[in-house]
Parts: C-alpha cells; structure tokens; sequence
C-alpha cells in the first residue's frame, strides 16, 4: 500500500509517516497542495489514498481536491485538519473527500480511518440501470458494454439519478445532492449537465435520460 501525505507541518508529516511506514505502508510527502499535484501528474505507480490538509500555501486542500477531481483522478481522499466547523466538513464531503479526520488526533484512530476508507471503496458494488454500469470504486461508466467518458459532475449527476431508481428527481433535488447548493437559485446549471450527460450516455442506445415536463429528471426504459 502507498499513500501521499500533504501537510505544511514538516513534524506532522513526520509523524504520519513514521507511523504508516510502522504500520507497513509506503509513505510519500508534500508541503502543499501545488507540489502534490505536480508528484501526481509525474507518478507512475499510482497513490492508494492520500491525507490532505487544507490551509497550506501555493495551492489550498480545497483547491487541490477540486484539481484532482476535475481531472479525473478518483485517489480517495482523508482531509486531516485542524478546521472543524461543520460546514467545512460538508465542503470537503461535496468536493469529494471520503473522510475528515480532525487534528489533534490519535494514530490509532487515522490508521482505522485509512482502513475503512480503503475497505469500503474495494468492496463498494456496481449500480446497474437496464444497459447502464457504474463502478462506483473506479468511477467509471459502461452503456452496452462501451465505456462512456464522464467528467467528476457527470459521474455524480447520472450516480443521482441511477441511485434514485426511475424517480423524478427535481432541479432543486439534484442542485441539492450534486452541486450542494440549497434552493431554487436562478441557474440553468442542471440543464446543461443533463445535455451533456444525454449527448454521452444516450449516444450508446436507446434514450435513458427523460425530462419529466415540469417535474425534473429521471432515468427510465422507452417503451
């Protein structure tokens, strides 16, 4: 196993190291967000998950998980921080994290985290909707055996709707669960997603996405 530890807190780094390689686990480091993203772009073995703190220079937590989400790359993600608000846990659960561990804490207790976390993405079964597969570990999609290429936002709004099992599921509900904006705010944001999503997804068969006039959006068989 092999994990990046990114942390502006050359002690803590330290730390966390020293304990995972204890523990038998590769460990690797960087002092901020802009040097973690640029060891991920130049790796080739791949990271297994990665701890990440959030106010650091060059480059946020925040910044750095949005960056790796926009491209693509699924890494699961602990933030182990001192910022404990709840709002900022939920922010850190939108953009993507599969945990929040808050500093101070006991080793013991991260080492769990990073377990669970690892066991529940490996063992986390496909949803599949008529012709439609999603690996819900790699992300990725499959229609009729094709692999259908999506961005972060389009995985999550199809994952909305196949989760919702041929319910219509509102604008608001989907602004809600897929942006985490609250609200009927004035946004043609779902729209346009759902287009591109309709233009990918339904170019591998018969129409699966439908506009329920009014009402919102749904997944469901023609015929």
């Amino acid at each position: 196993m092999r994990l990046l530890v990114v942390d502006d807190d050359p002690k803590l780094r330290s730390y966390v190291c020293s304990g995972l390689e204890q523990s038998g686990i590769t460990c690797e480091s960087a002092a901020d967000g802009q040097t973690a993203l640029d060891l991920l772009k130049n790796d080739t073995k791949g990271f297994d998950l990665i701890l990440l703190d959030i106010m650091m220079p060059a480059k946020s937590g925040w910044e750095l998980l949005a960056d790796m989400r926009e491209q693509g790359r699924e890494t699961p993600v602990i933030f182990v921080t001192a910022r404990d608000s709840v709002e900022e846990r939920i922010k850190g659960l939108k953009l993507g994290a599969d945990d929040y561990v808050i500093k101070p804490f006991a080793f013991t207790e991260l080492l769990a985290r990073v377990e669970v976390v690892l066991r529940r993405r490996r063992a986390l079964p496909p949803i599949e909707f008529a012709d439609l597969r999603l690996d819900l570990s790699r992300r990725r999609v499959q229609r009729a055996g094709s692999d259908v290429d999506l961005s972060p936002r389009e995985f999550d709004l199809l994952l909305a709707l196949a989760r919702a099992d041929g319910k219509v599921l509102s604008r608001v509900d989907l602004l809600r669960d897929v942006w985490g904006i609250e609200g009927e705010p004035q946004t043609n944001l779902v729209d346009v997603h759902i287009g591109r999503l309709r233009r990918k997804v339904d170019a591998h068969g018969p129409s699966l996405i439908h506009t329920v006039r009014g009402e919102g959006y749904r997944l469901a068989v023609a015929g």
